[in-house]
């Protein structure tokens, strides 16, 4: 999966990084390297909460190889 992520400095120097796609899906870090690595676990964390919310209904669902 490609996201695009969003990475700026904030007025204290933290990096910030936000993921667009993933609304409320975002982390800092004190290095813009430290912030990436950060956001990669919100991404995960951020998927694994909406997957748990979701109710699939299996006659409704597709599989999708690429």
């Amino acid at each position: 999966m490609r996201l695009h992520v969003i990475v700026e400095q904030d007025e204290a120097g933290y990096f910030v990084a936000e993921v667009p796609a993933l609304p409320g899906c975002l982390s800092q870090g004190k290095t813009h390297d430290e912030a990436i690595a950060n956001v990669k676990e919100a991404i995960e964390g951020w998927l694994e909460v909406m997957e748990a919310k979701r109710v699939v209904d299996a006659k409704r669902t597709i599989e999708v190889v690429g």
